[in-house]
């Protein structure tokens, strides 16, 4: 039998749920779903922002928001003209985002989330080990790689002040290129001038 669970209590325990399904017979997975809501503590900020369906605000600008932020309450604060000085957010975004945070139920929702534990601002952690050594750098990672996945070197780029994109035009300063880089895309690169970077030249530039 499958039970579905809604609005549980980010602080339940595996003997609330065995009191809360008595006479549903044994359940075996009680505290999975414990150590699940437990996790949803742990999810990045830049997530969570995410994951509240702010229209317009995708994963991308969500973490442009939170780094360039830092937390809930200055994006609460913050103006649509405050918004409109990070780079890459439009007016389009930043009047979403205003409107969203204006909406009494949507702050109430959010309280909620702070009150069970969710997390509202960035790790000082994470902070510290921003740089801005690829700052105004935007990057395009092509190929397969031996020293960190694809996902590993977005995020390498993002924590150094990159930017991250999918594909070649004018705007790319470079591209990391790793084994069997797509040949459509080293075309173009050498067309426009773009420096290709090897996994060893890209990891040299962020020491």
């Amino acid at each position: 039998m499958n039970i579905y669970l809604g609005n549980l209590n980010y602080g339940v325990k595996e003997q609330d749920l065995q009191t809360l399904l008595e006479g549903f017979g044994a359940i075996d997975s009680a505290q999975n779903i414990v150590d699940a809501v437990k996790q949803s503590c742990s999810v990045p900020f830049e997530r969570v922002l995410f994951a509240l369906g702010i229209r317009y605000v995708g994963e991308t600008v969500a973490k442009k928001l939170a780094l360039a932020l830092h937390s809930i309450d200055r994006i609460i604060e913050a103006t649509a003209e405050d918004l409109i000085r990070i780079g890459d957010i439009g007016v389009r975004i930043a009047q979403s985002v205003v409107a969203y945070f204006s909406d009494e139920d949507n702050l109430r929702f959010v309280e909620r989330l702070r009150q069970y534990g969710v997390q509202m601002q960035i790790t000082e952690e994470r902070l510290s080990e921003r740089t801005d050594k690829l700052s105004g750098a935007t990057i395009v990672i092509s190929g397969t790689f031996t020293h960190h996945s694809r996902d590993e070197y977005k995020a390498l780029i993002e924590q150094h002040g990159g930017i991250n994109t999918g594909s070649v035009s004018g705007k790319t300063t470079y591209i990391l290129a790793g084994e069997n880089m797509g040949p459509a895309k080293l075309e173009k690169a050498r067309k426009l001038g773009v420096r290709i970077l090897s996994e060893e030249e890209f990891l040299e530039m962020i020491q």
